[in-house]
C-alpha cells in the first residue's frame, strides 16, 4: 500500500530526515513516533506530497508521489498538526469547500458530506461556525474533511494535541472506527496514544527510523518471572540447564522465591516456560508464577534514547 524507500530531506545544513524506508500494508494502523523535532512531521508532509524530499520515493498504492501527486493525494486523507480552518464558516460550509478542493463531484457532495458528518458524530453540529467549537470538536471537523473522497489511507499528525482528557479518548474511539475502513498513520509524541490505537510503531530520532516493530512484540521484555517454593540452590540447578535461559536473577521473598529469568532468544519463551515449569514440579517444588515479563512504550523509548536495547527492540 505505501512504500517508503531511503527518504532524504535538508534544509540548508539541517538534515531533517535522515534515509528512512519502511512499508505499510492495507488496513495496518501505524505510530509514527518520536520527540518533537524528531522529523515526523517532514516525514508525513513528504509522503502526502506537500513537501518534496531531497532524495529517496514514497508509492502510494503503487503511485510515486513525486512523480504524479495529485493522483497519488486521491489516496490520502490528511490532518496537519495545525489545520487551516475558517472560523466564520459554518461546520457543512467549511466541508463544502473541501470537498470542492479535493475534487468531489458536485452531484455527489450533499452525500459525502453527510456521511463524513455520521462517521465523526458531527451532525447535530454542522450548521454551528466554526470559531464557536472546542478544541476537540475542531480536530473532528478537521478528521471530517481528511475523510472527504472516501481515501484509503489516513495520515493523522498529532490529532489529540491540545485536547483535554475527555477529548483525547473521542478522539481514539473516533481513530479506531476509522481504522475498520482505512490505513491509518499517527504521528505523535505521546506514547499512550501508540499503545492505545496502533498496530505497529515507528520510532523516529534526529530524522532516523531507529524502530520498525509491531507493538505486541516491542512490549515482550524477553525476560520470565517465575515465583516458587523451590530453594535457590534447586531452583538455580535447574535454571543452568535450560538453554534458553542465559541469565536469572533472584529475590527471596521469605518462604517464597522470585526470580527474573533472562531469555536468550524471545521466540523461545514458550519452549523455555513448559521446561521450566515441568523441572519445578519434578524436583518437588510449588509452582506460584510463571509469565513474560511486560514493558511499556515509554521503557522502550527511553531505552532507545539512551543507545540501550535497540538491538532486542526491533
Amino acid at each position: 500500500m505505501i512504500t517508503v524507500e531511503r527518504l532524504n530531506r535538508t534544509y540548508g545544513s539541517l538534515h531533517a530526515v535522515r534515509d528512512v524506508s519502511f512499508t505499510i500494508a492495507q488496513g495496518e494502523v501505524i505510530g509514527l513516533l518520536g520527540p518533537n523535532g524528531a522529523g515526523k512531521t517532514t516525514i508525513m508532509k513528504m509522503m502526502c506530497g506537500y513537501l518534496e524530499p531531497s532524495s529517496g520515493s514514497v508509492t502510494i498504492n503503487g503511485i510515486d508521489v513525486s512523480q504524479d501527486t495529485k493522483l497519488a493525494q486521491s489516496f490520502i486523507g490528511y490532518l496537519p498538526e495545525n489545520l487551516p480552518v475558517y472560523p466564520e464558516m459554518s461546520v457543512i460550509s467549511y466541508l463544502e469547500y473541501a470537498a470542492g478542493l479535493r475534487g468531489v463531484p458536485e452531484e455527489h457532495q450533499a452525500a459525502e458530506i453527510r456521511r463524513v458528518l455520521g462517521a465523526t458524530d458531527l451532525r447535530s453540529r454542522a450548521l454551528d461556525k466554526i470559531g464557536s467549537l472546542s478544541r476537540g470538536l475542531k480536530q473532528r471537523v478537521g478528521v471530517a474533511q481528511a475523510l472527504l473522497g472516501n481515501p484509503k489511507v489516513l495520515v493523522l499528525d498529532e490529532p489529540t494535541n491540545g485536547l483535554d482528557p475527555t477529548q483525547t479518548l473521542q478522539m481514539r474511539e473516533l481513530i479506531r472506527k476509522l481504522s475498520e475502513t482505512s490505513t491509518v498513520i499517527v504521528s505523535t509524541h505521546i506514547l499512550s496514544e501508540v499503545e492505545a490505537v496502533c498496530d505497529r510503531v515507528l520510532m523516529v530520532r534526529s530524522g532516523k527510523l531507529v524502530l520498525n516493530s509491531r507493538l505486541d512484540e516491542l512490549t515482550e521484555a524477553g525476560v520470565l518471572n517465575v515465583r516458587t517454593s523451590l530453594g535457590v540452590s534447586a531452583l538455580q540447578t535447574i535454571l543452568q540447564s535450560l538453554a534458553g535461559a542465559k541469565g536469572f536473577q533472584f529475590s527471596p521473598q521469605g518462604a517464597v522465591i522470585e526470580c527474573r529469568v533472562k531469555l536468550a532468544e524471545q521466540s523461545t519463551a514458550n519452549q523455555v516456560s513448559a521446561e521450566l515449569a515441568r523441572k519445578i514440579v519434578e524436583a518437588g517444588g510449588e509452582l506460584y508464577q510463571l509469565h513474560r515479563e511486560q514493558r511499556d512504550l515509554e521503557t522502550l523509548f527511553r531505552e532507545l534514547n539512551s543507545g540501550e536495547g535497540i538491538a532486542n527492540a526491533a
